[in-house]
């Protein structure tokens, strides 16, 4: 699965720590979304709060399957 959450955290200066805590996530957790690893959608929920976004921007933070999402490009 794709997705843009250490773009995202970098772009805050947030560490994967800091980001974890906001989220009330393990830092293991995040690493393995940060890697491609699935997660369930309240963890999801969780990261697009935590990174200060709208349940309705997650398109901006992860993938749903389909070609050209879950990238930087229209940003």
């Amino acid at each position: 699965m794709a997705n843009n959450v250490r773009l995202l955290r970098e772009e805050q200066l947030l560490t994967k720590a800091e980001l974890a805590r906001k989220a009330g996530i393990s830092a293991l957790t995040l690493a393995r979304i940060e890697s491609g690893r699935a997660c369930r959608v309240d963890t999801k929920r969780k990261i697009i709060l935590a990174l200060g976004l709208r349940p309705s921007d997650k398109h901006k933070v992860f993938s749903d399957g389909r070609p050209g999402h879950a990238t930087r490009k229209g940003r």
